[in-house]
């Protein structure tokens, strides 16, 4: 199991919680639970509600399509299935083991109380997910609306 302090170093280099002081990345930190899953184990379904986002621990991660493949990988570090978080929309992706993986889970519901406890997250949530939209998808944005 990771401590505290580890799960806070491994938050703090995801970009979504970038802006998060050492504090609120312990309250995040709170509120993951530690989970494995053996190869080729099916993490998330295509098409299927997202409930949760994971961050890997250890272990890779592919994502893949029906109809298309694989076509990317996430390892140790990386956030996988944010978008659960922000949308009611359902996975785009199928997430398969492509070794052991050790995961922290984070609960739609429990992320939702926490920023209802602390709602100056949202602000810090949504400037990391601006600064991951290229410029010139901002810009072409812009001249959409």
């Amino acid at each position: 199991m990771l401590r505290k302090d580890a799960k806070i170093e491994l938050l703090k280099r995801i970009p979504l919680f970038a802006q998060c002081s050492k504090k609120e990345l312990g309250s995040i930190a709170q509120i993951t639970e530690e989970r494995r899953i053996e190869s080729g184990a099916v993490l998330i379904d295509e098409g299927e509600p997202g409930h949760e986002i994971y961050v890997v621990v250890e272990g890779l991660l592919e994502m893949s399509r029906r109809g298309s493949g694989a076509f990317a990988t996430s390892g140790p570090g990386e956030l996988v299935g944010e978008m659960a978080l922000f949308s009611d929309k359902p996975r785009s992706a199928t997430v398969t083991a492509a070794t052991p993986v050790r995961l922290l889970r984070i609960g739609d519901g429990d992320f939702l109380a926490l920023v209802d406890r602390l709602p100056h997250l949202w602000l810090k949530l949504a400037a990391s997910l601006a600064d991951r939209v290229p410029d010139d998808e901002r810009i072409d944005a812009h001249y959409r609306d």
